[in-house]
C-alpha cells in the first residue's frame, strides 16, 4: 500500500509540473500582448529589436527591477502578478528579439 502511494505522489507531482510548465510565448499573450503589441503609453513594442535596445542595454537586471517594481505606465509586475524573476526574464528575451 505505501508503494502505491508513493508512486501516486510522484505521478501526481510531475502533472503538476507539466501543468504548470512556463511558456513565454502563452504567457506574453495572456500579460503582455496588452500593451507591448502595439507600444502602449511607451511600452517597446515586441519583437522590434530597436524599440528594445536602449532597455536592454541596461542590463537584464534593470529591466527585470522594472517590471518588478513598475515604470512609466507599467504597474509593478506589469500584468503577469505570479511571474518569478527567471520568468520575466524569459518574457523580456521573448519580446526583445525581432521576429
Amino acid at each position: 500500500m505505501t508503494k502505491f502511494l508513493a508512486l501516486m505522489a510522484i505521478v501526481a507531482a510531475s502533472l503538476s509540473v507539466n501543468v504548470q510548465a512556463f511558456e513565454a510565448a502563452n504567457k506574453y499573450k495572456q500579460a503582455c500582448a496588452a500593451c507591448h503589441a502595439m507600444g502602449v503609453a511607451g511600452a517597446p513594442k515586441a519583437f522590434d529589436a530597436a524599440a528594445w535596445k536602449p532597455r536592454t542595454d541596461k542590463g537584464m537586471d534593470t529591466l527585470v527591477a522594472s517590471v518588478t517594481n513598475g515604470l512609466g505606465a507599467m504597474p509593478p509586475r506589469g500584468l503577469c502578478m505570479d511571474c518569478t524573476a527567471d520568468q520575466y526574464k524569459a518574457l523580456i528575451n521573448y519580446m526583445s528579439a525581432a521576429k
